[in-house]
Formats: C-alpha cells, sequence, structure tokens
C-alpha cells in the first residue's frame, strides 16, 4: 500500500506530539520530583514511534524506540529529573523533529544520529540499573494510519514482558484471529515481528460478527499476553447505559476535518474576487435602477458577506500554535547567557487569520531575544538591585476591537535612554541637540536598520537588527508597534494587528484626482477641519480634541499631489493606535466599503505609508494607507 499520501498527515500529528513534549519537559524541570510528566512525554514518544513504523520511517522509528527505553525506565524506577537527563531528553526531543521532517522529505540518509542515540542508550541502562527491569509498556498500539479506513473492527494487544519468542506468539495470534474473520492493517507489519525492537504490542483490524469477549477469550488463550482491547467496542459499551435509559444515541462523529492551508488560500482568493465583482453589480444596479437588478444584486452582497464570513472564521487559529514553541526558547537562551527567566503567556485562545499568525513568528523571536539578552538582567545583578533573581517575561495577546495587541514584557533593567540618544546623537538619527527621548522617538531609533543596544556581536544579538525586522513585518501585515520602557522596572513592546488580511472594510478617501483606502480597523472618528480648534506642537500643526493633542498629516502636501487647490472644508481622519493618534487631512470622503487587500512591493524611494493595494468596483486600482506609517 502507498503510504505517501498520508505524509503530510504524518508530519502534522508528529508536530502535534513533539510540542507536547517540549511542554512536559518545561513542566518536569520546574517540579524535577513530580513524575506526571514523564507519563505524558512516554505516551507522546510512543505514539510517534508507532505512526512513524507505520509510515515505514525507520530512522524515526529507531531514535523513538530508544527514547521511549529510556522514559520507561525513569517512569517506573521513580527517577527525578536532573540537569543532565533534561538536556539529553531536550536534545534527543530535537533530534526527532529532526529525523520526522527530513524523512518526510525522503532524507533520512542525510541524519547522523549515532551520538545521540549512544547517549539515549547508556542512560537507559544507568536507569535500568538503578530502577530495576523495566516491563514494556501496557499502552496499547496506536492504530495505524490506514487503520482509519480499513474494514473491520480495531484489535490493540500487548504480550507479557517475559514472553520468549514474542515475534512467534505474534504470529500464532494473528492465524488465531483469522479463524473469526479476515485481518487488515497489522501493524507492526509481520515481517517485523523477528526483529530485535519487537516490543509485543501489535494492532490489526479484524471483520467478524464475533462478540467481543469471545474474540478476546480466543487471543488471550495464546498465552503470554497480558492485554487485549477493542477500544471501538468499550466506546459503545460506555454509551450502552445511557441508551437504556432512554437517552437518543447517535454514533459519535468527529466534527474537525484536516484542511490544507492552500485550499483556504484558495478559497480566500476566490471570495476576494467574489467581493470585487460585487462592487462592480452594485454600482451598475445604482446606475441602472432597475428593480429586478436591485434585488439580485442585494441577495448576492447577502450572500457573499455570509460565504466571506464563513471562510474567514474557517482560517482563525488560536496565538497557542504559534506561543506554544517560545516557553522552550526562553528556556533555552537563558540558559545559555547564565539568565533565570519565568516565562509566561497569557491569552492563548485569541485568534488571528492563519497566514497573520505565521508571519508573527519571526518578530517574536526577535523580541523575545530581545528581552532575554537586553532586559533581563543576571542574577548577581538583580540581587544587588533588591529583585526576584528570577527575571520574568510575559507574552499575552487580548483583543481590542476589531484588532489584537500582543505583548512581550520583561521585569528587568529596562531601556538606557541617555545612552540611546547619546548614541543616536553620534550616528546622526537625532537632532545634536535633543535632550530626550519620547516613547515615539525611542523606538524611531531602535527600529532604524543596523541600530544595536549591544556593545558587541555576539551569536545571540548585536546586529541591530532585531527591532528593525519585527517593525518592518508588522507594518508589511497593516499593525503598528509601541513600546514602553521605565528604567530598573522593565519594557514592554506592544504589537497591534488587524483580526484578518485578506478582506477588510475601509474608508475611502480622495485627495487630487486620486482614491486612497484606509482600514478601518484603526479609525477612531472623523471631523471637519476648523471645527476644532488648531494649535503647534514640536513644529507640527494639530487639533484639540476632547482636550488631546492631535497631530495633523496633510495627505496632499506628503504625497505631493499636483493640480487644484484643495477645498476650503475638508474632513481629518483620526487614526488611532494604542496611545498614539494622528489626524489625517484629505480632500473628500467617498464612503465605506469592503476592499480586497493585495500586497505589493513599493517602488524604491517610495513614502512608507502604504502597506497593500486594491481594486475598486470601477477596476481602478487604489493604494491602501498603513496607518502605523501616518501616526
Amino acid at each position: 500500500m502507498d503510504l505517501s499520501q498520508y505524509a503530510e498527515l504524518f508530519l502534522a500529528e508528529s508536530r502535534e506530539h513533539l510540542s507536547a513534549c517540549n511542554q512536559l519537559l518545561l513542566a518536569w524541570e520546574r517540579k524535577p520530583a513530580s513524575l506526571e510528566p514523564v507519563g505524558g512525554l512516554f505516551r507522546a514518544v510512543h505514539t510517534v514511534k508507532g505512526m512513524a513504523a507505520t509510515m515505514g520511517y525507520g530512522v524515526v522509528t529507531d531514535l523513538a524506540h530508544r527514547t521511549e527505553s529510556l522514559l520507561d525506565y525513569l517512569r517506573r524506577g521513580a527517577h527525578p529529573a536532573t540537569d543532565e537527563l533534561l538536556q539529553l531528553l531536550f536534545r534527543a526531543r530535537d533530534a526527532l523533529e529532526q529525523a520526522v521532517e527530513l524523512s518526510v522529505r525522503g532524507r533520512e540518509r542525510d541524519l547522523d544520529l549515532s551520538a545521540i542515540t549512544a547517549e539515549l542508550d547508556r542512560a537507559a541502562a544507568r536507569a535500568g540499573s538503578k530502577g530495576g527491569r523495566a516491563a514494556p509498556p501496557s499502552e496499547p498500539t496506536p492504530p495505524p494510519v490506514e487503520a482509519l479506513a480499513a474494514p473491520g473492527r480495531l484489535v490493540q494487544v500487548v504480550l507479557r514482558a517475559e514472553a520468549p519468542l514474542k515475534g512467534g506468539r505474534a504470529l500464532l495470534l494473528l492465524k488465531r484471529a483469522q479463524a473469526f474473520g479476515a485481518v487488515h492493517a497489522v501493524s507492526p507489519p509481520p515481517a517485523a515481528f523477528e526483529a530485535e525492537d519487537f516490543d509485543g504490542r501489535l494492532s490489526f483490524r479484524l471483520e467478524s460478527p464475533a462478540p467481543a469477549d469471545q474474540i478476546r477469550e480466543r487471543l488471550r488463550a495464546t498465552g503470554d499476553v497480558e492485554s487485549v482491547t477493542l477500544p471501538e467496542e468499550e466506546e459503545r459499551r460506555a454509551a450502552a447505559p445511557a441508551a437504556a435509559a432512554g437517552a437518543a444515541l447517535e454514533p459519535a462523529r468527529s466534527r474537525h476535518l484536516r484542511v490544507d492551508l492552500r485550499r483556504l488560500d484558495g478559497l480566500m482568493d476566490l471570495i476576494g474576487e467574489l467581493v470585487t465583482a460585487r462592487g462592480r453589480l452594485n454600482e451598475l444596479a445604482a446606475e441602472r435602477r432597475d428593480p429586478a437588478v436591485d434585488d439580485v444584486a442585494i441577495q448576492i452582497s447577502r450572500l457573499t458577506a455570509d460565504l466571506q464570513t464563513e471562510i474567514i472564521q474557517a482560517r482563525m487559529t488560536p496565538v497557542w500554535q504559534v506561543f506554544d514553541r517560545f516557553p522552550r526558547l526562553v528556556r533555552d537562551l537563558a540558559r545559555q547567557l547564565g539568565k533565570q527567566v519565568a516565562f509566561r503567556v497569557e491569552g492563548k485562545e485569541i485568534e488571528l487569520d492563519r497566514t497573520i499568525l505565521d508571519e508573527l513568528g519571526d518578530p517574536l523571536v526577535h523580541l523575545l531575544r530581545n528581552a532575554v539578552d537586553h532586559g533581563i538582567e543576571p542574577p548577581a545583578e538583580r540581587r544587588r538591585r533588591d529583585k526576584n533573581p528570577e527575571g520574568e517575561i510575559v507574552l499575552s495577546a487580548v483583543r481590542e476591537r476589531s484588532s489584537v495587541a500582543i505583548s512581550v514584557t520583561d521585569d528587568g533593567r529596562g531601556i538606557d535612554r541617555a545612552g540611546i540618544l547619546e548614541r543616536a546623537r553620534r550616528d546622526g538619527l537625532v537632532d545634536a541637540h535633543a535632550d530626550a527621548l519620547t516613547d515615539d522617538q525611542l523606538l524611531r531609533v531602535l527600529a532604524r536598520p543596523g541600530f544595536s543596544t549591544a556593545d558587541a556581536v555576539t551569536n545571540v544579538s548585536g546586529r541591530g537588527v532585531g527591532i528593525d525586522v519585527a517593525a518592518t513585518r508588522l507594518r508589511a501585515l497593516g499593525g503598528s508597534i509601541d513600546i514602553r520602557s521605565e528604567p530598573g522596572k522593565g519594557t514592554t513592546f506592544v504589537l497591534r494587528l488587524p483580526v484578518t488580511l485578506a478582506i477588510v472594510r475601509a474608508l475611502i478617501a480622495r485627495v487630487g484626482r486620486e482614491r486612497y483606502a484606509l482600514p478601518l480597523t484603526y479609525v477612531a472618528e472623523t471631523v471637519e477641519l476648523g471645527a476644532a480648534p488648531t494649535t503647534t506642537v514640536e513644529g507640527r500643526e494639530a487639533i484639540v480634541l476632547r482636550d488631546r493633542v492631535v497631530p495633523l498629516v496633510y495627505l496632499r502636501q506628503l504625497l505631493g499631489v499636483p493640480g487644484d487647490a484643495p477645498p476650503p472644508r475638508r474632513p481629518i481622519i483620526v487614526l488611532e493606535m494604542g496611545e498614539r493618534r494622528s489626524g489625517v487631512v484629505v480632500d473628500e470622503m467617498l464612503g465605506q466599503q469592503e476592499i480586497v487587500v493585495k500586497g505589493f512591493d513599493a517602488p524604491q524611494g517610495t513614502l512608507p505609508v502604504f502597506s497593500g493595494a486594491t481594486i475598486m468596483g470601477d477596476g481602478v486600482p487604489a493604494l491602501i494607507l498603513d496607518a502605523g506609517g501616518l501616526v
């Protein structure tokens, strides 16, 4: 049977189990005396091993088997976690991840795992000599991938640890099973029963109407059988009392389906084209003024909106799917730098469009590395400052109206504004006479390419790319980044992002003969120029709006739009991103509409105030203004 069709499924399932291994190892490290994480680790590795054996990935199977053997000794011998042991298990987990990735790509031969397997074997031997004999695990073998579609009932068997000739016993058991009916999807394959690493666990599908108790009794009679399990029968038996009580039970059905993200991308592209066509249809309906056409246009608009909502919801993904890899990153980096760091994640259930979430990984990595390296002080320094020797970093996500705010906060030394100001003066990044930096100015200096607060380049930082990369990526996603820092108390970076990128509701404005779109995510309100008192702040014209000063940006002057003089009465679009506000002065507001966002590479020398482009209902393109570049 060709199993290549299951490679992507195997990869996705293995990544989930290995991610769980990271979390369990970190939990064991926090509570070394607890053996609860070890059982979870064993089950996760055991599952990866079973799936890899089914797929025929020998390298993954072997490495998982050796890791599983060590974990089995550890859980049965009640061995507490030691630093040496945890480091070995972390390396084994990373090696498993690499082996899974390369095996799926057909590159198993590129792996050299001799060092890690030798270490695992030595550790297992030491654990076994200290804790006595470790019996083979009693958990049944996970069903092979093709067993999910094979006919019959799933049967899982575990032979006794002391059983001689396990391979022969397993073959005899299969022959007994065939007396009941056809046997399918045997895992591991019968040819593997004679291998040295066959541990007496097997599963298969059995086509037979015989009662489950009769099957169990007959197979146990083979001898040296520790357990025979028919999980599907047991699930039905567990549901029987409810049925007997009169409950109308339906067969259990999975409500989740794995879908290739490329299919969702394709659907989003199609709905984007449909939204553009809907805009054109609405314009034609307004021109024709035909009641029949109006009715069709209204119905198409409603159906398109419903379909769009469903597709966007299908793409929404909880942020934990990216956040879950960061505890390990922070832990390894803190050890490398000789620091103590407690890492906490909040708001893991908040959802974002999968495309945005995938792009968010790199900026967060840079910010977390900066927090550990530049923010958190070494334990001795923290003690001198009467602080807990263990620093704290918090990664949190919260929903704000139609956007999501993700913050990285540390309780470290804070940013040395005086030092940054001196270096910025020296590099000509700020006015030579400036005597202080606001949070906004501080961020603009830190985000300059090549600017770094490190005194020397290391393998962790010092190349001046962290904040620059984060700010650039956030702008490309239509988001923004803010900073708050207090000397001796710590620093917070706040990333604000739209919930979805592909289709957004926008305010359409005209400047000269051109139309521009501003996503409503960051539009706080609109006022008319002249309706609010004006003032000047740091050389910039501003309005005073409900006791708050809002600097003005004249889009006509900023973009150098030629043509007639602007109209006397012009609207101001007030943008709000966190604590920052700005008023964008345009010639005219044309209304609101949903637009399909298309990314684009701006020509060299273009002002950094555009985040993409869109096609209007009349087929004419319009640029999308980047709120982050205007506030």
